[in-house]
């Protein structure tokens, strides 16, 4: 079997059905499907069972240990000579597969892939803004998949890939959350396998529904990249803290658009709105871009919010977390078990 998918499942029963409908129109047949319910309260057992007859698939019930440790559980049972991870909010383009299989026939030395993510067009206008947000130029300067990339891409696990030879080499997930999937990826580089960016590895990512959702895990991206420091020391580089930096700049025009406007004082009438002028440029360009891109007004006009919340909620989480980890030592930045995995000879040089 050339493929093994694991899908890790905490109280997604929808979502579940979504994925698994999305996989049975694959063009490319030879893989096998383990969901994986990690402690769930909303068993989608049932589900699952009703995609027999047509799906290679299996369902399992562990107690809750977090999606790191629960895709481990896939690993270990897994029958294929590539295990694909795919996050539960997923849907796969039909052609997925036949795009994976014409890569790595073109490359056999990749053991670990990864691949971008778009917004389908069932898609909220809410879901649609935070998808170009997170994929943006704009907001993370393109990284997140566009152009083929081979050797030291670090692929995300809501659509990865690693070879047996990977997981063999590797012993999987070290930690279970908090940057589990950062820690893996830049792990599997340090034991010298080779990387890949597959451009037409698609998936749709729906992330989050709501502003609030989405700013909520974004904060916890930032505390998390805290946590990688720990087993890569160097890891957090100065463009980690763009974020944060760009919070405190939205922070410090408050104030002075108050002492312009209110008083006019300071930096006079108009000159300080002047500090202002690369922040209304930032939100045209995003607009204009969201209205070329999605053709939809709605969420052309959605996107500057979403790119405002990810960048400074992503900025204060990772602000906070160094603070009170790292200068003030109130507390352990890990959270959960931590498992033994066979040592990376490149660990130390890793950064």
């Amino acid at each position: 079997m050339r493929f093994s998918v694991i899908v890790p499942l905490y109280n997604r029963p929808d979502e579940i059905r979504e994925l698994l409908e999305s996989l049975t129109l694959q063009t490319v047949k030879d893989f096998e499907v383990l969901v994986v319910e990690d402690g769930s309260d909303r068993d989608a057992r049932e589900i699952v069972s009703s995609f027999a007859d047509r799906l290679d698939v299996q369902y399992f019930w562990k107690e809750n240990e977090r999606q790191g440790f629960t895709r481990n559980f896939g690993f270990e049972r897994a029958k294929g000579d590539w295990m694909v991870v795919f996050d539960s909010d997923c849907l796969i383009p039909a052609r997925y597969f036949e795009h994976v299989v014409d890569f790595l026939d073109g490359h056999p030395d990749v053991d670990v892939y990864g691949g971008p993510d778009a917004a389908h067009p069932s898609f909220t206008p809410v879901q649609k803004a935070i998808s170009h947000s997170m994929t943006s130029f704009l907001t993370t300067g393109g990284i997140r998949g566009g152009q083929q990339q081979v050797g030291t891409y670090q692929p995300r696990s809501f659509n990865m890939g690693i070879s047996r030879k990977a997981w063999e080499v590797s012993g999987g997930y070290r930690i279970t959350v908090k940057g589990e999937d950062i820690e893996f990826s830049m792990r599997l580089l340090a034991h010298g396998l080779k990387s890949a960016l597959i451009p037409d590895a698609v998936v749709f990512h729906k992330r989050r529904t709501d502003f609030r959702q989405f700013r909520k895990q974004v904060e916890f991206f930032g505390r998390a990249r805290v946590n990688i420091r720990r087993f890569f020391p160097g890891s957090l580089r100065p463009l980690h803290w763009m974020p944060t930096a760009f919070l405190i700049y939205v922070l410090a025009l408050i104030p002075l658009l108050l002492g312009t406007l209110l008083w006019k004082k300071g930096w006079g009438t108009m000159g300080g709105l002047v500090p202002l002028v690369p922040f209304v440029v930032w939100h045209v360009a995003l607009f204009v871009e969201a209205l070329i891109k999605s053709r939809s007004l709605k969420v052309a006009l959605l996107v500057p919010r979403a790119a405002r919340i990810q960048l400074s909620a992503y900025g204060w989480g990772l602000l906070s977390e160094y603070a009170a980890v790292v200068l003030f030592k109130q507390r352990d930045s890990l959270i959960g078990e931590v498992r033994d995995v066979p040592e990376a000879p490149q660990l130390n040089a890793q950064t």
